[in-house]
């Protein structure tokens, strides 16, 4: 499966694995990079966010925030899992 353009899954790798993710969007070109996560991630995506905002200043601000739950899981063993999409938008 190909990431979408502009979009950083958070997982379980280190906070500052996905800044530099982010960062390198923006340094591509990027107008806007989309932080995904879910479940317990969803503090790693929040802490990347704010870090990235703190590494770029006032070039950075949020936009729009979703929160939400999915269900995942085989059926009959369904379980819902929260989610969080943060938006980041350059202003430059």
């Amino acid at each position: 499966m190909a990431a979408e353009a502009g979009v950083v899954f958070v997982g379980n790798k280190p906070v500052s694995s996905y800044v530099l993710a982010a960062v390198t969007q923006f340094s591509s070109g990027s107008r806007k990079v989309v932080l995904k996560a879910r479940g317990r991630a969803i503090s790693r995506a929040v802490d990347a966010a704010e870090l990235v905002r703190r590494f770029l200043g006032e070039k950075v601000k949020y936009g729009n925030i979703t929160i939400s739950s999915e269900r995942v899981g085989e059926p009959g063993k369904e379980r819902q899992v929260s989610t969080i999409e943060i938006e980041l938008v350059k202003t430059e």
